[in-house]
């Protein structure tokens, strides 16, 4: 284990997810999670958001954030995990122009 870290999530922001989940017909959702070498204000260096595509990347698109925390142990070693087999192919994301759904 290189490093353990707490994230808190609103409720507000959970049944967002879970209607917005709904609503697309997923399964679930896949969350970032950013490790900052330094600290916010409020004491914070980890956020969690809503993962992004490569499209909403590239085209800057604001990222939903879920929630923020901090690390609280690490033997000062991360890893980069590594795929080890080729993943399915992935569904393309249904366009977002015409609805109010967040992300």
């Amino acid at each position: 284990m290189s490093a353990l870290s707490d994230i808190y999530i609103k409720t507000e922001v959970l049944e967002t997810l879970l209607k917005t989940v709904k609503a697309k017909g997923e399964k679930g959702i896949s969350i970032t999670i950013s490790i900052s070498d330094t600290e916010s204000e409020f004491g914070s260096n980890v956020t969690g958001y809503v993962s992004q595509n490569k499209e909403q990347r590239d085209k800057k698109t604001e990222k939903f954030k879920v929630g923020y925390g901090k690390v609280f142990w690490t033997d000062g070693k991360i890893v980069k995990a590594e795929k080890k087999s080729a993943p399915a192919a992935a569904a393309s994301a249904p366009s977002q122009e015409d609805n109010d759904l967040p992300f």
